[in-house]
């Protein structure tokens, strides 16, 4: 580590193999807390390169728990965080409307770092116990349309870094990872991101990856559909800017979601739009990001139509239902 840490105190930037390698020694606990906060640190003062995050997403997906979801067609819908926005659990919540629809989703999610609640947070407290048996996902994936895997049970370097990025409570290299080494290979991605320099290495990563994505940025500073103001899209075939009112919805005030100050509240706002008793803000920000969502599974399906099964999915309680059935199984 001492020589990595000299060359990136010396402005260098690391090659794909450095940083794939830098990965698998802290997945083995080869490095000391000090040594690994110091490493972190390094990529808060500068921009993440192609090249490294590419090396890191290749040796966390090659230590990865290996989960077999392919007879389906999954979607995850996973946020980087680190925006400091604290909004409620938009993407999760999301995740239950697309599943109430009847689409698989396989959610990847962690703890939250600088947020109050992040998605592991969240279904931990709703009664949701953490697993990385296949067996019990897909069945959970047949019965609620949706599984969740908990990154720690998956990465071992996520589970090694875990209390540095704790200590640090600011966003890392890590919550940019996240999105990008879903176990089960969705052959279906959104994904949120806190930045457009962000926005832009993802789309060049995921183009080569996935199958179908959308890589959306609020350009106001949110990694998600929060329709404070315009976002910007990217797809494997185009990338444009789209305004709430392009879409017939109100703007948004950054007030109005809001996700609270503790894990309670934000259980509180979680159950509260489940239960189809959201405020027209929160409802139509959780429905834009479904509506988004059902259209990169089937990209012939129009913004309206997408958006009324959205509607059908929340309203109808199927959402609720899907969460129900995953906390019972």
């Amino acid at each position: 580590m001492k020589t990595i840490l000299s060359k990136l105190i010396e402005q260098q930037y690391l090659t794909k193999v450095e940083a794939s390698e830098v990965l698998m020694q802290i997945a083995n606990n080869s490095y000391n807390a000090s040594q690994m906060a110091s490493f972190l640190t390094v990529f808060m003062m500068r921009p993440i390169s192609v090249e490294e995050l590419s090396g890191f997403q290749d040796a966390l997906l090659e230590l990865a728990v290996k989960i077999d979801l392919s007879e389906f067609n999954t979607i995850d819908l996973c946020g980087t965080g680190g925006d400091g926005k604290n909004t409620f659990n938009i993407s999760t919540l999301t995740s239950f409307i697309v599943a109430g629809t009847g689409n698989k989703v396989a959610k990847h999610g962690n703890y939250g770092v600088s947020s109050v609640s992040g998605s592991s947070n969240m279904l931990e407290f709703l009664g949701y116990k953490f697993t990385n048996d296949e067996a019990i996902l897909k069945r959970q994936m047949e019965h609620a349309n949706i599984c969740f895997l908990h990154a720690p049970l998956f990465h071992p370097a996520m589970k090694a870094v875990g209390p540095v990025r704790k200590e640090l409570g600011v966003k890392t290299f890590f919550n940019m990872l996240g999105p990008l080494v879903n176990p089960s290979y969705p052959q279906n991605q959104m994904v949120g991101v806190f930045n457009l320099e962000v926005a832009r290495i993802y789309n060049y990563l995921l183009q080569k990856t996935a199958t179908n994505y959308g890589v959306v940025y609020t350009l106001d500073g949110y990694d998600e559909i929060a329709l404070t103001g315009g976002f910007k899209l990217f797809t494997k075939e185009n990338e444009q800017i789209i305004t709430p009112e392009e879409l017939g919805l109100k703007r948004l005030d950054q007030s109005e979601i809001f996700g609270g100050n503790t894990v309670k509240e934000a259980a509180e706002i979680f159950i509260s739009i489940l239960n189809g008793e959201g405020t027209d803000a929160q409802n139509n920000a959780v429905l834009a990001n479904a509506a988004f969502a059902l259209k990169i599974i089937d990209k012939n399906k129009s913004f309206e139509t997408a958006f009324e099964e959205a509607k059908d999915s929340l309203f109808g309680l199927k959402a609720k239902e899907s969460l129900h059935k995953l906390v019972s199984l």
